[in-house]
């Protein structure tokens, strides 16, 4: 079994829980957005961490890829930011990519669906600092026997009358 944490849109903030969700993850794949070298050092002290870039990040930052395609145990994943889709949705990532999982992020907002021929296209939404009053969130995808399942987990917000 292969546990992968799924990470995008944290704009330079890896919130402490991260290191919680993701403390027994076999590798993070963060699809874009990072917000800087401190948040790459920050998830790769948790776990080795492979990423691309968002339309924040400076594309020629070697240390981002434009996407990943990645095989565990006869899964193949696709990471890519999702900018380059105009206004993505997991439809039109399905539609462009090849994998058996399909990871976007851009859109802040959490989903994940599978198609007809068992294809799943998930963005775990955003990590990083809470914007347009949505959840921060990341997910973890498990691969077992060759099957994929995706958790969302919700990360604490802090209370702003604090």
């Amino acid at each position: 079994m292969m546990r992968i944490g799924l990470i995008s849109d944290t704009h330079g903030l890896v919130r402490p829980e991260i290191a919680d969700v993701f403390g027994e993850v076999d590798l993070i794949l963060h699809g874009g957005d990072v917000g800087g070298a401190a948040a790459l050092k920050a998830l790769r002290a948790i776990a080795p961490t492979d990423a691309v870039y968002g339309n924040v990040d400076d594309p020629h930052d070697p240390a981002l890829a434009a996407e990943l395609t990645l095989t565990f145990d006869g899964v193949t994943i696709h990471v890519s930011h999702g900018h380059e889709l105009g206004r993505p949705t997991p439809e039109l990532a399905l539609a462009r990519y090849r994998g058996d999982v399909v990871m976007f992020g851009h859109t802040h907002r959490p989903i994940m669906i599978a198609n007809d021929e068992g294809r799943i296209a998930v963005n775990p939404g955003a990590a990083g600092a809470r914007r347009f009053d949505i959840q921060p969130s990341v997910a973890v995808l498990t691969i077992a026997r060759g099957k994929p399942s995706i958790e969302f987990v919700s990360l604490a917000v802090p209370d702003p009358d604090r």
